[in-house]
């Protein structure tokens, strides 16, 4: 790759297309890869274990799969909620162009990939699904989070997988400490050198009525 990394936006290095397959959502499927995306040969451990520790997603609404590469988690969200929305996000145009293949290619038409800034300011998530690239270093990693966490819906929940030798616990400190009012940070579980952290958006407090004498 180069110079090249999976948050590249475009990627100079050959595309290499590949063919994998996969489960996803239930089904054995073939997806496209290329090289200059994340994990081009194989769904990668951290994806897999965020996808079976975490429950079915919602049966509507607007989702969102942050830092989505070739597209595992979007094309997921897309089969197990076909009345959903998915908002497939990624800075790496050739990923973003991966899964708009796949998503055509499985019958998925309600999937959007496309860059964080071609995502309408007025849609809220009801589920957010994460494998973060944490590579992209603290700094910028905190910056997308506290960029897409608030947008989370009331009563909804954002699910990220991290590594545990990669900073997931300084992670959750982090989550919990940002995000203190209105929101709860745990750890779902953990498998495989990985932690699934949720993040839970609260309803606004209802504030006690007046009793009139």
């Amino acid at each position: 790759m180069g110079s090249d990394h999976y948050f590249t936006a475009s990627p100079a290095s050959p595309e290499n297309l590949r063919t994998i397959r996969v489960t996803l959502g239930g089904r054995d499927v073939e997806v496209v890869t290329a090289g200059g995306v994340f994990s081009p040969d194989r769904l990668d451990a951290g994806t897999a274990v965020l996808l079976a520790n975490t429950p079915p997603p919602p049966p509507g609404g607007h989702f969102l799969d942050l830092g989505c590469g070739w597209g595992p988690i979007s094309l997921t969200l897309a089969t197990l909620s076909p009345h959903a929305t998915v908002w497939a996000v990624d800075v790496n145009q050739r990923a973003l162009d991966l899964v708009r293949r796949n998503a055509e290619k499985l019958g998925l038409d309600n999937v959007n990939a496309v860059t964080p800034d071609d995502v309408p300011d007025d849609v809220m998530f009801r589920t957010i699904r994460s494998n973060p690239p944490i590579r992209v270093g603290k700094h910028e990693l905190h910056g997308m989070l506290e960029r897409w966490i608030p947008r989370l819906d009331e009563r909804s929940d954002a699910w990220l997988v991290v590594a545990r030798n990669l900073g997931s616990d300084s992670l959750q400190r982090w989550l919990a400490a940002t995000f203190p009012d209105g929101y709860s940070v745990h750890r779902a579980a953990t498998a495989r050198g990985f932690r699934v952290l949720k993040v839970r958006r609260h309803g606004t407090p209802q504030t006690a009525p007046i009793e009139l004498p």
